[in-house]
């Protein structure tokens, strides 16, 4: 089941994730993009990145 983010969420899952990328963090897709924003964006596209959001 894929979960609905709101568009903070998905902002902030992807900003962290590219962070962890830019400082060496290994990647979870083969892809051949350079820059660390455009893989994270990539990652939350197909369902890998492993970041929850707990809800109250």
């Amino acid at each position: 089941m894929k979960e609905t983010y709101t568009r903070y969420e998905r902002a902030r899952i992807i900003g962290a994730r590219a962070l962890q990328i830019s400082m060496g963090a290994p990647l979870l897709i083969r892809t051949s993009k350079i820059d660390p924003l455009e893989i994270a964006l990539e990652e939350f596209q197909q369902n890998v990145i492993p970041i929850t959001v707990k809800r109250k």
